[in-house]
């Protein structure tokens, strides 16, 4: 075929990259693979087939690991550690740098083994998996670089285990892998059982980097061996995959102590309103949906369109995709690649034929006679409760739905248990960064789509996880704060018997709603002090915390306030607890037996006036991403929080945990200190003079036990706290994985309630959005 014909007929001819230097590599190795482990390969033994799924050929032969290897691995990292973290941030950022360089060096070799292992076109590994691999190595070279200036309050947590998924093999190692290095971890990563090469192509450039042996570790094997790193001896474990396998790693890490990070499954909306440029919204949705074979847990799998425009938006969507090229992964010229695995593509079929609802068209194209291959397709008319606009498919499948008014989209798009991304396209710039706050994700893109950075923070929402993965808040995921704490010790109530020292009968009531509420169960405990019986509290149950929730949620218009709105009702509160404060102070002395009563409603009110101080301080960010435009990282509420207050400092304990989170615009659930209730339920008619409204702040009195289960279960909280000298973590932590809500537990250690922690309280008490927002032409 002439130039001439090619141009008349707009034809693609073959454009095949060559596969040799790849397999060339893999012939030096034998085609045969052990584990990565102490600095060095291990001998190949029983294990699996690597297939290139375009073709079902065997690319090499990988060992299954058992419970000595990965044994062996945590041992190997575990012993490494200490070095690596004592080699300072300068130090490691070397050893980064020139790992990013040897990326560079091989950038076609890991984009050409990258497409033969995992079925991505060329084109998608060449020009954005390896290149913004390479970018968080160089990025996190200088996060190392700055830890001592910029972060020296924090040390590495140790040792990490990692398990990563098959659509994105190398980037979601280096999502992984360079910021656990640069702030001092050793790691032992797993690869997915069906794209393991260019992990075990990675160790091979740990080596030539010249590595500290054990500071990698990287162990080949299905989910069982995943499993095992789960359970053993590390410090943090990072998981991204499914939702089903991170609520159970949610679950089998419970108590522990580990730092858990789960990056989760997503159904994203991409939003478009009618006064979008079409033919851009379109061209961002084939990047949305088909990119890497729709493989991506942040695709625009769920399309609405404004009503106006849905029908002549359907139909240019239509025509593209009839014009998408299927075929060869190593074919530039394509398009779209081959589904993974085929058990992966019996899972789309089975998906796509159960649907009865619906018009299927699906992208009028050929394709391959043999791999793993599935045709583009759209099924438009969908009603928000039908199961594809719910669930997720993980392959090249949009559903399609339309909306009518900005406040429909923005209901319809959080109309999902996910909350990883979301795409909004229109040319109006007001109403986009109107709408993309209001919408319930990590990260919004704005007349764009799948834009990542290392600068940028990435991560989700709901059951979408917790944690981010790039920027300074998935750094800081990396670490802990200074020092060793010290063990949890029981605070036990006073015990006495007598007459009350008032001898007018007080039984405190409960917060709910604005309102003093008397217990549901009817029942109550007494209070006693070493001089007598203080006076009564009820004891809640289970239904008083659903109507505390109820009246949390019905709040939610206090995170809509500004930050000057709370901050003034913040230093109200901490006025109105200092004209009383003598009171507070004989009524700590009197619970406690002890003379620290006026200390600790002092530091209560300085607790208040930082929290009110930082209310409108606590800033986001404008990232330097590497495109023209901003990703603007916003620090947003995290909903309703629960927390079980601290025993030992009953007021201090209460206004550290709720100051910080109503400052940055949460509702709270608080469950006082159980052997000291008193001061708690003193402070609500501080609230009731200090214009705070009504379900902002909750007040229970009972058992932590017993309310730890029903408020850590209820899927209206988005986070649950535990500072109870009764160790309750395992129990929470276990049943917050039914909405897989953030939770912070104490693990057996003590906090000093005497240090302000209010940069602690003030980072769980927030979720960090990041809204890209490209400009120009």
């Amino acid at each position: 075929m002439t130039v001439k014909e090619i141009f008349e007929t707009m034809d693609y001819g073959p454009a095949p990259e060559s596969a040799a230097e790849a397999l060339a590599w893999l012939v030096d190795q034998g085609d045969k693979f052990g584990h990565y482990i102490d600095g060095a390969f291990t001998k190949p033994g029983k294990g699996f087939d690597s297939r290139n799924p375009a073709t079902g050929e065997v690319l090499a032969k990988l060992t299954q690991a058992k419970q000595a290897d990965v044994d062996t691995a945590v041992s190997a990292a575990r012993k490494a550690q200490p070095k690596w973290e004592k080699l300072g941030g300068a130090g490691r950022a070397r050893y980064l740098y020139a790992i990013a360089r040897l990326l560079q060096k091989h950038s076609r070799l890991f984009a050409v083994l990258e497409s033969l292992d995992n079925g991505k076109p060329i084109r998608e590994s060449r020009d954005i998996d390896i290149p913004l691999a390479q970018r968080h190595f160089y990025y996190h070279a200088g996060m190392a670089q700055l830890m001592e200036s910029e972060l020296p309050d924090a040390e590495a947590l140790g040792v990490c285990g990692q398990i990563i998924p098959w659509n994105f093999p190398l980037l979601m190692l280096s999502w992984k892998i360079a910021p656990a290095l640069a702030m001092g971890n050793t790691v032992v990563l797993k690869p997915a059982e069906y794209t393991s090469l260019t992990a075990l192509l990675f160790a091979d450039i740990c080596s030539q980097a010249g590595l500290p042996k054990g500071v990698v570790n990287i162990v080949t094997g299905d989910g069982a061996v995943g499993e095992m790193i789960v359970n053993a001896d590390v410090d943090k474990i990072a998981f991204t995959g499914s939702t089903v396998v991170g609520r159970r790693i949610r679950e089998a890490t419970a108590g522990s102590g580990k730092e858990l990070t789960l990056e989760l499954g997503g159904k994203s909306a991409y939003v478009v309103f009618d006064d979008a440029d079409i033919d851009s919204a379109i061209e961002g949705l084939v990047d949305a949906i088909w990119f890497n074979q729709g493989q991506v847990c942040c695709a625009g799998s769920r399309l609405l369109v404004q009503e106006g425009i849905a029908d002549r938006f359907h139909h240019k969507l239509r025509a593209r995709m009839d014009k998408l090229r299927i075929g060869d992964p190593l074919d530039k010229c394509i398009d779209v690649g081959a589904v993974v695995d085929p058990v992966q593509l019996q899972t789309i079929k089975s998906m796509v034929e159960s649907n009865t609802a619906g018009h299927v068209h699906q992208a009028a194209c050929d394709l391959p006679a043999n791999g793993c291959y599935y045709p583009p397709t759209l099924i438009s008319g969908l009603e928000t409760s039908d199961p594809l606009m719910q669930e997720e498919i993980f392959g090249p499948v949009l559903v399609s739905s339309t909306f009518r008014t900005p406040e429909e989209a923005v209901e319809l798009a959080n109309n999902t248990r996910y909350g990883l991304a979301a795409t909004v396209w229109t040319e109006n710039v007001n109403l986009a960064l109107d709408i993309a706050p209001k919408l319930v994700a990590g990260v919004v893109w704005v007349n764009a789509t799948n834009l990542f950075d290392a600068a940028a923070g990435f991560g989700g929402v709901r059951e979408s996880g917790f944690g981010r993965e790039g920027g300074w808040e998935g750094l800081t995921a990396y670490t802990k704060p200074k020092g060793n704490a010290k063990p949890l010790a029981k605070v036990d109530a006073t015990t006495g018997e007598g007459a009350p020292v008032d001898p007018i009968d007080r039984t405190a009531k409960m917060y709910v709603g604005g309102k003093q509420a008397r217990p549901d169960s009817g029942y109550s405990k007494p209070v006693w002090g070493k001089s007598g019986l203080l006076g009564h509290v009820g004891l809640a149950n289970r239904k008083d915390v659903r109507n505390a929730v109820e009246a949390a949620a019905g709040a939610n218009g206090w995170s809509k306030t500004t930050g000057h709105l709370r901050a003034q009702i913040l230093y109200y509160i901490g006025e109105n607890l200092s004209a009383r404060a003598d009171e507070f102070a004989a009524r700590i002395d009197a619970m406690t037996g002890k003379k620290d009563g006026a200390k600790e409603v002092e530091a209560s009110i300085q607790r208040l006036f930082t929290a009110a101080a930082w209310a409108d301080k606590y800033d986001g960010q404008v990232h330097g991403v590497p495109i023209r435009g901003v990703a603007i990282a916003m620090k947003e509420s995290v909903g309703v929080i629960g927390a079980l207050c601290a025993d030992e400092a009953p007021l201090l304990g209460l206004v550290s945990a709720m100051a910080p989170a109503i400052a940055m615009g949460n509702r709270t659930v608080l469950v006082t200190s159980e052997p000291y209730p008193l001061a708690a339920t003193d402070f609500y008619q501080i609230l009731e003079t200090s214009d705070v409204p009504a379900g902002v702040v909750n007040i229970l009195t009972g058992s932590h036990a017993e309310l730890a289960k029903p408020l850590a279960s209820h899927l209206n909280v988005d986070a649950v706290w535990s500072f109870s000298s009764t160790d309750l973590s395992k129990e929470i932590e276990v049943v917050s994985a039914g909405n897989l809500k953030r939770t912070w537990v104490n693990n057996a250690t003590a906090i000093d309630w005497g240090v302000d922690h209010s940069r602690r309280f003030l980072q769980a008490a927030t979720e960090v959005k990041n809204i890209w927002v490209p400009y120009g032409e």
